[in-house]
């Protein structure tokens, strides 16, 4: 099972251009599609480098 989930936040190793790290998973499956929770930008990564670059899973939502 997952430990993903849909509209769970996690923290990146690193930072987006704009300066967040904060991202929110909007889709799930091969690819990951994460959305930066300052600017609004999805990115589609494919899981396995997903699953390398997270640095920390915020299940306080």
């Amino acid at each position: 099972m997952s430990q993903y989930h849909i509209d769970q936040l996690v923290t990146m190793k690193k930072g987006h251009p704009c300066g967040a790290n904060r991202w929110r998973i909007i889709r799930i499956g091969m690819d990951i599609r994460i959305k930066c929770e300052n600017c609004g930008r999805s990115v589609l990564i494919p899981r396995s480098r997903f699953e390398r670059r997270v640095k920390q899973i915020n299940n306080d939502d």
